[in-house]
């Protein structure tokens, strides 16, 4: 552990730390001008920036947030400066302000402050993640060696945060804070809830995680307890001073010093340890802020004994309740997998994903391993293109080092590592990764010598791989255990040792267990038989994950009987629902497809396109539309599968069932479809509905949410005119009356730029008052846009569809 990052720690348990407040908005009041880069006044005027430093030191804090927040090799594309320039300068500022004014601990402590790099990753945008990764890892190189620690704020990408933290970790060896910026439902941007970035963040060694901006302290206090309990590391809380409102003109923020500190004293008490704030706050926020907490007693998050893993939007936990992972993306005895593979047919890998996720599966095993193939490269691109259509947690099965570690890396969440043994040299090799990357491993009781042919034997073994863990820095938590299921066909004991080497692993040594259940049967003829009738006797003696078939009949009745036996069907409710029909008695009955089900209740799935364009299956949309054009009219197609399928993807995602990744890939896979029926027609299939003119405002370089609502209006039949990102108004005004458009899009996430959006509208007004204009973006509120002028507000892509819909009619 390095001097500094034990120094902060250390800090942590005997003071109460506090963060400062907002630069960006203090700025504006000191006179920055609507549109300009905060972090240039590093340059240009470096005696205001020090002064806002000294300001909050004067008020209490001990931790500045150095003035670089928005500083990445793309924010100062096409300025004179650089970024290592402006990132030094600032620094230099927040360590002079630091000397100047002393605080209860000495020196302040300056955090070399990372914000988001406003691009939209893959695979919804054209951002790598290696792209990414680098452009942190540029900033953590220049400022790292001059400050103490490394805040990572206003992240809601799990992607890009993964990208952030791996760039921090592998540059520094500082702490590291991160804080999140969740929506009004508790959201990311991925659609799953904190507890996803909470898992993948604490397995890529964060040291600190928590909230930041989006809302006041009021709106976000509902928030905190979720990530109290789920978090092992200390958490921090630094809100806006409400929702930003227009004031005579003037952007201000509703949340008053007092009032803010009484609701931040509540928070603090949920079990929080650093308190601080964002946009809005004042010294004289955080001055009455640290009056009323800094005597309160330091809390400091307790150890989870949680085994979590997740994948950017949904995360389950291996514990009491038995869970499905779903074995049919494994190449042993699947010609047709096979084929896939050597063909990099990935389209078959994203179906089969799509069918075991209907089945019930919670954690999809991936298993790419032929020997013709080149292992490390299909097994970056299948776990890709698997979390392009799916956002179940993934099992990354492999006994190639390369491979894991090319999965490991670019997976998009806590996976589950499968696999290691009890052999030193896979242990040396497997527990570094699963370190770095975190993970929960399974590890198989094998080592040198073999299988052990006792329980006793292979309990030694789990024993040994969990102390070897330990010694690498990785929680008991944080592995299962494999007893090894071997047929018994070669021996009629073989079942009772595996179970009875569970079992004494389930109690003695208190971690998670897994089992590849259908290895029993291999060589005997009704295997499914043989299979759930193992897989029951396994449940009962406290198998937590099994390696199944979920589309098994006898599998997943075995498995939800057990459920409704032990307690885990709460009034046999899944049992009921799945059960009731007699049908599902009888020996031919397949198991049912609550995805399936879910679409036959709204419209009734009329083509395999159709469900295509459901699932954001891309290439498998191209192919249906190729074939459907040999038999059917191309407004037919558009008109009955296309725009009914976008229907009602875009229903699902307003009633929070489907979320952004769903949203966006359906709507990658209707741009194919509508590419291949322009190919073949030469032109475009019908009229536009409108044009719309999209734009991010001068001064800001986010441009994720324009993207976003521009894929969705061109899939809706609109065309779009995008002007980019940091465009000034005059700009967007011209365009709009040259073109005659009846509708903007204007974009905004800083709280910095949010007023020249209200500039834009006013010279709207002025030069062409015809022209409708929605807004959007994180910065905003309704209210917020109706006293800037605008016609409409949209909290989400799906929403600014509907407004161009009602705006032509």
């Amino acid at each position: 552990m390095s001097e500094k990052k034990q120094h902060f720690l250390q800090l942590l348990s005997e003071k109460r730390l506090f963060f400062d407040g907002a630069m960006g908005t203090t700025l504006f009041a000191k006179g920055l001008r609507i549109g300009d880069i905060p972090e240039t006044w590093n340059v240009l005027h470096p005696e205001v920036i020090r002064e806002i430093h000294e300001s909050y030191l004067e008020a209490g804090c001990q931790i500045l947030k150095a003035n670089t927040f928005g500083v990445s090799r793309y924010k100062v594309e096409g300025t004179p400066y650089t970024a290592p320039q402006l990132i030094k300068a600032g620094i230099a500022l927040a360590r002079e302000a630091a000397e100047n004014v002393p605080t209860d601990i000495g020196k302040a402590l300056v955090a070399l402050d990372i914000g988001p790099l406003g691009k939209l990753m893959e695979p919804l945008g054209d951002l790598s993640f290696d792209e990414a990764v680098e452009a942190f890892a540029e900033t953590v190189r220049t400022g790292a060696e001059l400050t103490d620690l490394i805040l990572l704020e206003t992240f809601n990408d799990p992607y890009e945060m993964k990208a952030a933290l791996l760039a921090a970790k592998e540059n520094s060896d500082l702490p590291v804070v991160l804080t999140m910026t969740i929506d009004s439902r508790g959201r990311l941007l991925s659609g799953g809830d904190p507890i996803v970035a909470v898992a993948m963040a604490e397995g890529l060694g964060v040291d600190l995680i928590g909230f930041n901006c989006g809302f006041g302290p009021e709106q976000m206090k509902k928030f905190v307890p979720d990530l109290v309990k789920a978090a092992s590391v200390p958490v921090v809380v630094n809100p806006n001073a409400g929702l930003p409102e227009v004031v005579n003109g003037v952007t201000t923020y509703a949340v008053r010093p007092e009032a803010f500190a009484r609701m931040q004293l509540d928070i603090l008490k949920e079990g929080v340890t650093i308190l601080g704030g964002c946009c809005g706050t004042t010294p004289a926020h955080l001055r009455r802020m640290i009056e009323l907490c800094e005597n309160e007693p330091i809390v400091l998050s307790e150890k989870k004994e949680r085994t979590i893993v997740s994948s950017y939007g949904q995360w389950r936990e291996i514990g009491e309740k038995p869970l499905i992972i779903g074995e049919r993306i494994n190449p042993t005895g699947k010609k047709k997998l096979k084929a896939a593979l050597r063909e990099g047919d990935f389209g078959y890998l994203q179906s089969e994903a799509l069918k075991q996720e209907s089945q019930g599966a919670d954690i999809l095993d991936v298993n790419v391993g032929l020997p013709e193939i080149d292992e490390p490269a299909v097994m970056e691109r299948a776990v890709k293109e698997i979390q392009k259509v799916t956002d179940l947690p993934l099992q990354i099965d492999t006994s190639d080092p390369v491979a894991m570690e090319r999965a490991l890396r670019h997976y998009n969440g806590k996976p589950m590592i499968n696999s290691v043994n009890g052999k030193e040299e896979v242990m040396n090799a497997v527990f570094p990764l699963a370190k770095k990357y975190g993970g929960v491993v399974v590890g198989l009781t094998i080592d040198e010598n073999g299988i052990p042919d006792t329980a006793e034997g292979r309990f030694a073994i789990a024993k040994r791989i969990v102390e070897r863990a330990e010694s690498f820095g990785i929680a008991k938590k944080n592995i299962v255990i494999d007893t090894l299921t071997l047929t018994i066909a070669t021996g009629p004991s073989e079942a009772q040792i595996t179970l009875d080497a569970l079992k004494m692993v389930k109690e003695r040594l208190g971690v998670g267990t897994v089992l590849g259940v259908s290895n029993v049967s291999f060589g005997l003829p009704n295997r499914e038989l043989i299979n759930s009738a193992f897989y029951t006797m396994a449940l009962d003696r406290g198998l937590s994950a099994g390696i199944v078939n979920p589309g098994s009949r006898l599998m997943k009745q075995a498995y939800d009987v057990y459920l409704a036996l032990h307690g885990f069907d709460e009034g046999c409710r899944g049992y009921i629902e799945g059960y009731s029909d007699p049908a599902l008695t009888k020996g031919g009955a397949e198991v049912k497809s609550p995805k399936a089900s879910a679409v036959s209740d709204e419209k009734e799935a009329t083509s395999p396109l159709f469900q295509a364009i459901l699932d954001g299956l891309s290439e498998k949309a191209k192919e249906e539309t190729g074939k459907a054009l040999q038999a059917r009219d191309s407004l037919e197609i558009i008109n009955e599968d296309m725009i009914p399928a976008l229907e009602l993807v875009g229903a699902r995602f307003e009633k929070g069932e489907f979320f952004l990744p769903q949203l966006m890939m359906s709507a990658k896979a209707a741009q194919e479809a509508f590419g291949v029926i322009k190919a073949a027609l030469g032109e475009k299939p019908k009229e536009s509905k409108g044009t719309v003119i999209m734009a991010t405002v001068k001064g800001d370089i986010h441009d994720i949410g324009k993207n976003i609502v521009k894929v969705l209006l061109e899939n809706f039949g609109f065309e779009v005119i995008d002007l980019g990102k940091d465009v000034p108004p005059e700009v967007i005004v011209e365009e709009a009356k040259a073109r005659s458009v009846k509708l903007v899009g204007l974009s905004a996430l800083m709280t910095t730029t949010v007023e020249n959006m209200a500039e834009t509208i006013r010279l709207m007004r002025k030069e062409y008052p015809e022209c409708l204009i929605m807004v959007g973006g994180a910065a905003l509120s309704e209210t917020y846009a109706k006293e800037i002028g605008a016609d409409f507000y949209s909290k989400d892509a799906m929403g600014a569809v509907h407004y161009a819909e009602s705006v032509f009619g």
